[in-house]
């Protein structure tokens, strides 16, 4: 039995310190606000991150936490849940952190299926370092690291989650609270790597990078709700849809011409990635409609009750290990 619990149950006595305006602030109340409706304990919850302005997330709550290394939180966080599988292990993390020296990390994380959930914080843009592009900065980005443009194609964090078979991939926004909690509530729900990626304004090096599809009068034409088992169309009344075509690629088009019985049903279910993917790149640029919510949800063996089950079976089949006789073993030598 867990105790009921509160928001004030999971905010620390720590000064909140991003710049005024920052995303990241929205994020953290949505946050604090949600666990307390997912029956867990503070002390049975762990946040880590890596470096990055959205790093700070751990001093802000009051569960145990690491502000770990560069890129490596998701790597730390294997080993806490896997270690401790009755832990809730939550991994924060940001565009750079994720995507550039902890690529390599992110991706196994989620191919493994370790138990985490993971949030990304997407500012296409390097905020605590100043300024500098990002892994998904857009081509032509002007920065202080790019003077005449970025030459760079940016990462989909969403493509890449999916290309490393996911079993859990979403996307939702720092704008809207309501999105945010049921989001992380179905990716904390998800037994696996949970990967959740935020669009996230940096209002000092980035302000207004996602305006094109999140301001207030753009967002009923370029924001596409995605539920599982409905057809997927969006805009005013849903005059617009998403079709597959016979090449296989997805495009947008005007449900008036198409009729609702050729727009295409959203599976979050499907085994197969493929569509999921296919949806993660139908946005092209922070101009066009862009899918929000739940991309993939599939069930698979989480990797540390795999491992725990091989320990098992070793315990059973010649007893527990000696990590004492193992040390002082044969397999030893000396240097002269």
């Amino acid at each position: 039995m867990v105790s009921i619990t509160s928001k004030k149950d999971w905010t620390s006595d720590q000064e909140v310190r991003w710049c005024p305006g920052c995303g990241d602030y929205g994020i953290l109340l949505a946050v604090q606000m949600l666990m307390p409706e997912l029956g867990v304990a503070p002390e049975n919850t762990v946040f880590v991150s890596g470096i990055g302005c959205s790093s700070r997330f751990p001093y802000y709550m009051n569960t145990y936490g690491m502000h770990s290394i560069h890129g490596r939180a998701p790597a730390i966080a294997t080993g806490v849940a896997v270690a401790r599988p009755d832990l809730d292990v939550w991994v924060i993390t940001g565009d750079g952190d994720a995507l550039s020296i902890g690529g390599n990390h992110l991706i196994h994380a989620l191919r493994r299926n370790v138990n985490l959930t993971i949030l990304l914080f997407n500012n296409q843009i390097y905020g605590l370092t100043k300024g500098q592009y990002s892994p998904t900065s857009e081509p032509g980005k002007v920065t202080k690291s790019t003077p005449m443009g970025s030459i760079d194609h940016p990462f989909n964090p969403l493509a890449v989650a999916l290309g490393a078979e996911a079993s859990f991939v979403a996307r939702t926004h720092d704008l809207d609270r309501k999105h945010m909690m049921n989001v992380f509530r179905a990716a904390h729900a998800h037994r696996g790597a949970s990967f959740v990626e935020i669009l996230q304004n940096c209002n000092v090096f980035n302000d207004g990078a996602f305006d094109g599809v999140l301001a207030r009068g753009a967002r009923e034409e370029m924001m596409i709700d995605l539920q599982h088992g409905q057809p997927i169309r969006f805009g005013a009344e849903g005059h617009s849809g998403v079709v597959m075509g016979s090449d296989g690629q997805l495009r947008i088009v005007k449900v008036a011409d198409v009729g609702v019985e050729a727009l295409l049903v959203h599976d979050a279910h499907r085994d197969d990635p493929g569509l999921a993917f296919s949806l993660a790149r139908l946005s092209h640029d922070n101009h066009s409609p862009t899918p929000f919510g739940i991309f993939r949800d599939v069930d698979r063996g989480d990797y540390g009750h795999m491992v725990g089950a091989q320990l098992a079976e070793a315990s059973e089949k010649k007893g527990p290990g000696d990590l004492t006789s193992l040390l002082r073993s044969t397999g030893t030598w000396q240097v002269q």
